[in-house]
This record gives structure tokens, sequence and C-alpha cells, in this order.
């Protein structure tokens, strides 16, 4: 379970860091990227956790995104997991939107897939147990992350509110029960009993209850997967039929896409946000 650190780098008078280890949850070798702000050299500080895309590794987020300037001055810890299980014995796919690089933040069900792919029990559990076990964390988390994992943040947070402070998410998939991406990973990790499906959907969650945390949502409207894949109107429709618990704000941007350009954008913004509700 111990962390292995593989790489450092000095960033805002922070430490950008790599570390890899055994997951058991995933039964394989897991990386990811972690920003410690200055503020945990003496102190234990609070982390946003941020789950990335299709395609993507725990290297986009902290390459591309431009957070750490902010995270330093906010004192916010980032925590950046790899999308997926990873390894030669792993089950894969050759398309880009199943198997490795596409976990869907889902405890698969069905086999290949039951042996390794359990993203929800490692992003909810078995990770935040280990770094702040091993890393100068506070336990006070927050949760964000862009389309696939922005899925998965919404998902997780909806399912666990107790366990953070607040929810963001960049070109989420709203309603995955209901567009080709989350019907072709859902078929094939949990099954064809969609009845199933229906605890990995925040839209569908969100008509069964009003949002328990604040939360933040950010879509471009030049997105090219927007809306067929993204289903953003679902999500706005569920949060306008329940009375909510929260402040909620799903914001339309005209001209942005779906890339890092988007987020890099917005990510000050969202981190201000988090941080508002992290020192409560």
């Amino acid at each position: 379970m111990s962390l292995i650190q593989l790489a450092e780098h000095l960033c805002f008078g922070g430490r950008q860091l790599r570390f890899e280890h055994h997951s058991n949850s995933l039964n394989c070798v897991m990386q990811l990227a972690v920003f410690l702000p200055p503020q945990a050299q003496t102190q234990r500080v609070p982390v946003l956790y941020w789950l990335s895309g299709l395609t993507c590794t725990d290297e986009n987020f902290s390459v591309k995104a431009g957070a750490q300037r902010i995270a330093a001055e906010l004192g916010i810890a980032l925590v950046m997991p790899d999308t997926s299980p990873r390894g030669e014995q792993v089950a894969n796919d050759l398309a880009y939107d199943l198997g490795q690089g596409a976990g869907f933040y889902v405890n698969a069900t069905e086999a290949p897939w039951a042996a390794h792919y359990q993203m929800y029990d490692y992003i909810v559990d078995e990770l935040p147990a280990l770094l702040e076990q091993e890393l100068p964390l506070s336990g006070q988390r927050a949760i964000s992350g862009h389309s696939m994992g922005g899925h998965g943040a919404l998902v997780i947070a909806l399912r666990n509110s107790q366990r953070y402070s607040s929810v963001s998410a960049f070109s989420p998939i709203c309603h995955p029960t209901a567009c080709a991406w989350g019907e072709k990973a859902f078929s094939a990790y949990l099954g064809d009993d969609r009845s199933r499906w229906a605890a990995y959907d925040a839209s569908m969650l969100l008509q069964q209850m009003p949002c328990p945390l604040p939360l933040l949502v950010d879509q471009g409207l030049a997105d090219q997967f927007y809306p067929a894949q993204l289903r953003t109107e679902a999500l706005q429709q569920a949060l306008a039929t329940t009375p909510q618990l929260q402040p909620v704000e799903v914001r339309l941007h005209d001209g942005y896409d779906h890339s890092y350009y988007f987020i890099s954008s917005f990510i000050e913004q969202h981190l201000r946000f988090h941080a508002s509700w992290l020192q409560r």
C-alpha cells in the first residue's frame, strides 16, 4: 500500500509529485500525481481530488490546467489519479472509450472487467485512506473533474456527500445512461440490467434527491460532444425539479470547446469556489 515516489518538481513554492502504489481495489499498480502547496510543509492541508476524462492519465491535468499557482495561494493540495487500472494483465479494448483509460469511475460487475475495474471504490475509499496516512492532508476533501471525470466527480459526491465539502465539473457526462459513451461502457462493465446503471448517473440521482453539496458546472457551447454525449440539459432539468439544499450553478459559455484550454480558462474560479467551502 505504501507510496513510491517517482518524480518531484518545485512549483510555485510547493511540490509537484508523482507516485505509484499497489492498489488492492484494482489489483494492479497505479500511478497518480499530487501537488502539495507550500503550506503543507508545516501543516496538514485540505485537498481537491481531480478526475480526468477519456484517454487521460494522471498527468494531463497537472501539466495542462495551470492549477498549481492558485492551489499554492489557497493552500489546497491537488490529487490527480489515473482514469483506470493499468497493466498487461488488465482487460482492455481497442476502442478509446472502453477499457484502459476509460474506467468511468464505476465498480464493474461483469467479466472480464470486474477483476480490476473497481474505480469507484478506489477513489472513494482506498486512495483517500492511503494518502491521508502518508501525506500531510487534513481529511477535508472536495472533488472535481472533466468529461468522464466530471461524471465521476458528480456521482461520487452525490453518493458520498459526507466525505466532500463541494463538487464541480467541466463538461461532465451528465446522463450517461442516455448517451452512446455511457451505454457502451455501462453495458460492458455493469451488464444489460439498466436498473443497475442508475446509481452511476448524476441526473437520475438528482431526480431522487436535492443536491446535498454546493455544485458548480461549466459547459462550453462549442464543445464537439455537446449536447449529444454530455446531456447537460438532463442535469439542468433534474436540478430545476427539486428544491436544492445547497447553492448550485450550471454555466454555459459561448465559444469554448472540450479541451484543456477551456479548463485552464476557468480553473481558478473552480479552485476559489472549493476553497470557500473547504474553509468552513
